[in-house]
């Protein structure tokens, strides 16, 4: 941090009523934001610096403030600076489900908890109910998305650059997979919903034990893309009875989707977050110099592939069949 962000931290705080306040770094994120627990006296807090103009925290607020209103336990605000990109957190703790499965946590009822959180979510954030504000998960910012695979990844480990009909015919599969589900506006979708950004707070009630945290990019889409993330997890291997049984328990809880749409929904969105998140790990090396995310992309390539055995994805299956063998199917040489 330099020393000009570092004074506007101090300002901030100060305002705040935080004057004095000990900071001790927390865990690094993926994004330009960095997070400090912050202590005085008796109080504890989180502050998140998003920098502008990498980072706006707008949006952050605006879901937070929905959240909680919806008796979600997303963090409270406690102060904030959006020019400056400065916010004052409660603090709700260590135990992220990540940690909390580590030390033997109970894996089915953690699951079961974050599932019924969704279920609960997508009762009250009908299409009508949306924050005002909230962008759309539409085919623009699908496409936008999957191009990071050849854009970033491709390259890396082929050393060639796909042709201009390859990449075309990229564009139209993923175009047709995505014709029927881009126009969706059920729910909120949060976008990053798994054990990394959920919270075990056992002194709660209900789904508020669930803690929800990263929703900063949350959109106005299709209802299965959250149950999808917390069950194809780009970190952490799910156990597939485990899955089946949260899908079940899912459907059971909406009441009013078929087990084939879901199922289905899944695979498409499951299939472009895959090949989203296949260039995001690759740029994070290559443009951030954060290469600890590279170890997670041989699981991923095997989430995508397991999506693109759906017949809705059958136009995608035949272009990576075409223009990304086996053999580039892999994580990429850090050494490179």
């Amino acid at each position: 941090m330099d020393d000009r962000r570092s004074d506007a931290r101090t300002t901030f705080l100060g305002n705040a009523g935080w004057a004095g306040a000990k900071c001790e770094p927390l865990a690094a994120d993926a994004s330009f934001r960095r997070y400090e627990r912050v202590y005085l006296n008796e109080r504890i807090a989180v502050l998140m610096d998003a920098p502008p103009p990498q980072e706006d925290i707008r949006p952050f607020v605006r879901i937070a403030k929905y959240l909680v209103q919806l008796g979600f336990s997303a963090p409270r605000l406690l102060a904030e600076d959006e020019r400056r990109g400065f916010l004052l957190l409660e603090d709700l703790g260590d135990d992220t489900y990540t940690r909390v499965l580590a030390a033997g946590g109970d894996e089915n009822a953690l699951y079961a908890l974050a599932v019924d959180t969704l279920i609960h979510l997508h009762e009250l954030s009908s299409a009508d109910a949306v924050p005002a504000g909230t962008p759309a998960y539409d085919m623009d910012r699908l496409m936008a998305e999957v191009r990071l695979l050849p854009e970033w990844f491709l390259p890396t480990v082929s050393r060639t650059a796909l042709s201009d009909k390859a990449l075309a015919g990229y564009d139209a599969a993923w175009q047709q997979a995505f014709a029927e589900i881009a126009h969706r506006r059920e729910t909120l979708v949060l976008r990053d919903y798994h054990v990394d950004n959920l919270m075990w707070l056992p002194d709660r009630a209900g789904t508020a034990r669930c803690g929800l945290l990263d929703f900063q990019d949350a959109l106005a889409g299709a209802r299965a893309y959250d149950l999808m993330s917390l069950l194809e997890d780009a970190r952490r291997d799910v156990p597939g009875l485990l899955a089946a049984q949260m899908v079940q328990r899912y459907l059971d809880g909406v009441g009013d989707m078929e087990a084939d749409a879901l199922i289905r929904d899944m695979a498409i969105l499951g299939a472009g977050r895959h090949a989203k998140v296949i260039g995001i790990f690759t740029r994070l090396w290559r443009r951030d110099g954060k290469p600890q995310y590279l170890r997670h992309i041989g699981r991923v390539w095997r989430l995508l592939e397991l999506s693109l055995n759906h017949p809705a994805l059958m136009p995608v299956a035949a272009w990576f069949a075409e223009h990304v063998p086996p053999n580039l199917r892999r994580i990429p040489d850090a050494d490179a």
